[in-house]
């Protein structure tokens, strides 16, 4: 009998493990060894009005140049009551760093609009945070970077001004010994999934840039219009797929869950957010100026050509 079982524990088929959870990174396109670094990506937007450079940016990252430090995730932990009161664990994926176009030598932070955000992360299989999100990301943030905000006025959305502040937070990162792929936070306000989507459409939600003592510079706000993008925004995205006690779920489904919303979001169950992407995401028509009308549209975008 001892021989039997033996022999048929040598010869069952051996399992295979699961992945654990955040291993399998984000669904990004291979960068071409012909891709342009961070700076030539400057060069090429400058110039560019602000629908040109939305349309390029989105084009770079989409074919994949993106640097290899972002396409790995991070593992975020949440934990507190479930279902009937139970403790439970939920870990979100999240990048390391907000979306860049480049290589891990040469970088460019790129703030995008809500529509390009929420495109790009849907073809990556990811989604954006909550404000909850947000906070606990920046609380267990390996590299905490300092705030550090531009003078105000109309050049906030200017190229010039987005690689000037791309320059002055990949500075810090070297004097601080930052390690690329480390979960980071403090450089960037994100922008956000929230309940005022629905409330104010036609609107982007903002959030964050935390100091040192952990509050945000930036408290939660849909002032402005759904193209707006200046220096001080960026995308940090989150796998669509979260863990529940190490069991895979979608988030969205997490998000609209009366038992479980509250671990990831402070503004309650988020039932509709599906329905809050759709609401974020433009026709690409609209960036090209072909008479876009109603509360999503983007003509004051296209008319503005500052630098």
């Amino acid at each position: 009998m001892r021989l039997a079982l033996l022999l048929a524990a040598l010869w069952a088929p051996t399992a295979v493990p699961a992945s654990p959870p955040c291993a399998d990174g984000l669904s990004i396109p291979a960068r071409l060894a012909s891709a342009r670094g961070g700076d030539a990506v400057r060069r090429l937007l400058r110039g560019m009005s602000r629908a040109e450079r939305e349309l390029a940016i989105r084009a770079e990252v989409l074919s994949g140049n993106v640097p290899r430090f972002l396409r790995r995730l991070v593992p975020v932990v949440l934990s507190g009551p479930g279902v009937g009161g139970q403790p439970v664990e939920v870990t979100v994926c999240v990048s390391p760093d907000y979306l860049a176009v480049g290589s891990d030598r040469d970088f460019f932070l790129v703030p995008v609009a809500l529509g390009t955000a929420l495109d790009v992360a849907r073809r990556f299989g990811s989604v954006l945070p909550t404000r909850k999100l947000v906070d606990a990301i920046y609380a267990q943030a390996a590299v905490r970077l300092r705030p550090q905000p531009l003078a105000p006025g109309k050049e906030m959305r200017s190229t010039a001004y987005y690689w000037r502040h791309n320059e002055l937070v990949r500075r810090q990162r070297r004097e601080g010994g930052a390690r690329l792929g480390a979960l980071t936070a403090g450089d960037k306000k994100d922008l956000v999934l929230s309940r005022r989507l629905a409330e104010r459409p036609g609107r982007v939600a903002i959030y964050g840039w935390h100091r040192r003592e952990g509050d945000p510079i930036q408290p939660l706000s849909t002032a402005h219009d759904l193209g707006y993008a200046d220096y001080s925004h960026g995308v940090r995205l989150v796998s669509a797929i979260a863990y529940v006690d190490g069991v895979p779920r979608t988030l969205l489904d997490l998000l609209a869950d009366p038992d479980l919303s509250g671990l990831l979001s402070d503004e309650g169950p988020l039932p509709n957010g599906a329905e809050l992407l759709r609401l974020g995401s433009p026709p690409l028509s609209f960036f090209m100026g072909s008479g876009a009308t109603g509360p999503l549209a983007w003509s004051f975008v296209l008319s503005d050509r500052s630098r």
